[in-house]
């Protein structure tokens, strides 16, 4: 399995803007892709911002493929996300998951 991180950085204002967008369009999508095995939104204060990181599962980079597109290590963002964020990564990265617990 591969697990699929990367992070963006809200002001407080527009931190449950991003948080909606997920949780509905960013999840109704990810629920079709072949290979989706789910997704984490963490977050956590950053000075004066919010930080989010996204993990998401994929059973292999074939999977991640369908999701991202032949630049798997470029960040998937919806217009939506890009009006809720200051600023983002540009890439994420992959980890192949060891252990589950």
């Amino acid at each position: 399995m591969i697990a699929r991180t990367w992070q963006g950085w809200a002001t407080p204002a527009k931190a449950g803007d991003y948080r909606r967008h997920f949780e509905t369009d960013v999840a109704a999508h990810l629920r079709t892709v072949p290979g989706f095995r789910g997704a984490r939104l963490l977050s956590t204060r950053d000075g004066d911002e919010v930080r989010f990181t996204t993990v998401t599962f994929f059973e292999s980079m074939d999977a991640v493929r369908g999701f991202a597109g032949d630049s798997p290590d470029l960040a998937v963002l919806e217009e939506d996300a890009r009006r809720a964020l200051r600023h983002w990564d540009e890439r994420v990265t992959h980890h192949e998951v060891l252990a589950e617990i």
